[in-house]
């Protein structure tokens, strides 16, 4: 991938193109994808006019919004074999727009370098209005390469008029459209080791085995290295549901994101030697975090029998994990990797769950965690 302040727009469109799981002749989910992206858009631009500074996240998710709308986009020119950059820089080559930065630059299609409206900004209301129609011209019979930069043009007066910056729209969507449906590379995963550079007795276990136990009282105990670790917990509602058997879910985190506040705790393997770590990182604030996220992916889960017979997370739950964590050092994982560490997690679950307890195996080199039944143990 091209470094931050290097990336083009037929970087963008080729790197962006191995996300594009979508059948590369049907244009119809593709279409209807755009159209309902420019939905998102104007909800997040009236939410925002509605509610001012009680709306704290308009960039964050505005930039998603569009973000996500230059991905369909993208997948659209794919079909209609157009490059992007072409169509962006016919939308630019007008004027009412002028370029920002060298000409080489923008024969290139540098989306730090993309032109810009010259006149001052109307009104996000009537910007949008502009776009969603361009947006339905594209729905017609058959769209056009004009239809196209139509398209493009009010797309760009539309990210001015929200005060967005292109770049950082083009590189976001990237980021998480990468992250979210391709399977991370050894590269992807350099730098998230989170504790390789402490000690042993401040690191997540490498190799960990844990001894879970259901007694006739109904609740489930944990053991590792033969000692007792944590409170018998139950289920702590009246429809049995298995959430005693929940601390697995914080291993599979442990094993697969290398993170977890709770079991740093629960093992004492905090990293104290770096005050910063300990307090911004492992204590109470970032327990609760994985504690409540933990909670409600289950309440999802819960609605999908748990996951069975799943291959994939929807790309919803996944966004909302990525708001959860945001700010902690998990952060930094590939939307992927989380939908790696839940369905592992689950399929040790539902076993732990069948059995009334077992043991769980985890790996961190491999980034994996298993599951063996109790007669099994040694």
């Amino acid at each position: 991938m091209q470094k931050e302040g290097s990336l083009l727009l037929s970087d963008y469109a080729a790197e962006i193109a191995a996300t594009d799981v979508l059948n590369p002749t049907d244009f119809s989910p593709v279409l209807q994808g755009l159209y309902g992206e420019i939905g998102g858009i104007m909800a997040t631009a009236k939410k925002h006019i509605r509610e001012k500074s009680a709306y704290p996240g308009f960039k964050k998710a505005a930039e998603e919004e569009f973000g996500d709308t230059l991905w369909y986009l993208a997948a659209l020119c794919r079909r209609m074999q157009i490059p992007l950059e072409e169509v962006f820089a016919e939308a630019a080559n007008h004027g009412d727009f002028k370029n920002v930065g060298a000409a080489s630059d923008m024969a290139e299609g540098a989306l730090a370098y993309i032109a810009i409206p010259i006149a001052e900004p109307g009104s996000v209301d009537t910007t949008l209005v502009r776009l969603g129609q361009s947006a339905a011209a594209l729905l017609g019979n058959s769209p056009t390469r004009s239809d196209l930069i139509s398209f493009a043009r009010a797309y760009l007066d539309a990210i001015r008029a929200a005060e967005l910056v292109f770049s950082e729209v083009a590189r976001g969507n990237l980021r998480k459209a990468r992250g979210a449906f391709l399977e991370p590379q050894p590269a992807d995963l350099i730098g998230l080791d989170f504790d390789s550079d402490f000690g042993d007795e401040e690191q997540l276990p490498r190799n960990f085995k844990i001894r879970v136990n259901q007694r006739g009282s109904g609740k489930s105990y944990l053991q590792w290295n033969g000692v007792f670790i944590g409170d018998p917990l139950t289920d702590n509602i009246a429809d049995r549901d298995g959430y005693r058997f929940h601390d697995v879910f914080h291993f599979s985190y442990a094993a697969v994101l290398h993170w977890s506040p709770v079991i740093r705790a629960l093992i004492k393997h905090k990293r104290k030697s770096k005050p910063k770590y300990d307090e911004e990182q492992d204590s109470g604030r970032a327990i609760v975090v994985e504690e409540g996220l933990t909670a409600w992916i289950f309440s999802r889960a819960k609605e999908l029998n748990f996951f069975e017979k799943q291959e994939k997370i929807s790309l919803g739950i996944l966004k909302t994990i990525g708001e959860f964590v945001s700010g902690y050092e998990v952060e930094k994982c590939p939307l992927k990797l989380w939908e790696k560490a839940i369905l592992d997690g689950y399929a040790v679950f539902r076993q732990l769950k069948e059995n009334q307890g077992g043991w769980i195996i985890g790996d961190r080199e491999q980034r994996t965690i298993k599951y063996m039944p109790l007669e099994l143990e040694k």
